[in-house]
């Protein structure tokens, strides 16, 4: 797969999503997307498709939701991180992002940790556990102000547990396609929707931001 043809192909569908990417950017984001192709034609990592499908899935859609991502430091947590998206095109497109991603699978786990060595992303770690394990240790409860899931059944089981990594007024992204209630119907406190909004119009897919209330603490006199 050559350099001009991914890179082409990339800024292309960039363009049509309304994106404008730095040569820097557009660059580190070709050598994520060939690495995860090379890889996947070993140990399957993730289902590709033709390639401009590929891009929008796999690069477009997490820059799109990046835009909702303010340019601060900020802890994300990737959920069964996979081939690496949406938490690597996150993270190269917020460089503050600290990121960890979880990816219980030993052979995947070792294509993020290459990923995260090639494209020298200095503040992400690689956790080869089930998210549930993260639990048990305290320092992860409501340490995050973000946390990313895709291609995970979404129901009040993971909602209820997700939000105990997540920091008061922080946030849950779930990345969706075309199928589903725009508002999923397992949300109860102290998470809240705050809005559904279009990542790709080809894939006709979808970003669902949750919210964690903070909930104020009155003093009892």
């Amino acid at each position: 797969m050559g350099v001009l043809s991914t890179q082409a192909r990339l800024l292309r569908l960039a363009t049509r999503a309304g994106l404008r990417l730095s040569p820097e950017l557009a660059e580190k984001l070709r050598a994520y997307f060939e690495l995860l192709v090379r890889w996947n034609a070993r140990i399957n990592l993730t289902s590709l498709g033709d390639r401009d499908s590929a891009i929008d899935r796999m690069l477009v859609e997490p820059l799109v939701a990046a835009q909702r991502i303010p340019d601060k430091k900020l802890n994300l947590l990737d959920i069964g991180s996979g081939g690496g998206s949406p938490s690597i095109p996150l993270s190269l497109a917020r460089p503050n992002v600290s990121l960890t991603m979880v990816e219980s699978k030993t052979r995947k786990a070792a294509f993020l940790r290459e990923a995260v060595r090639t494209l020298e992303l200095g503040g992400a770690a690689v956790e080869t556990v089930r998210y549930e394990e993260l639990l048990l240790r305290p320092e992860m409860h409501e340490a995050m102000e973000l946390v990313t899931v895709r291609a995970v059944r979404v129901d009040r089981s993971l909602l209820d547990r997700l939000q105990a990594f997540v920091a008061p007024s922080g946030q849950i992204f779930l990345f969706r396609g075309p199928s589903g209630p725009d508002v999923p119907p397992s949300v109860r406190p102290p998470l809240s929707w705050r809005e559904t909004v279009p990542l790709v119009a080809s894939l006709r897919s979808r970003l669902v931001v949750l919210e964690k209330v903070a909930i104020s603490r009155k003093r009892v006199r």
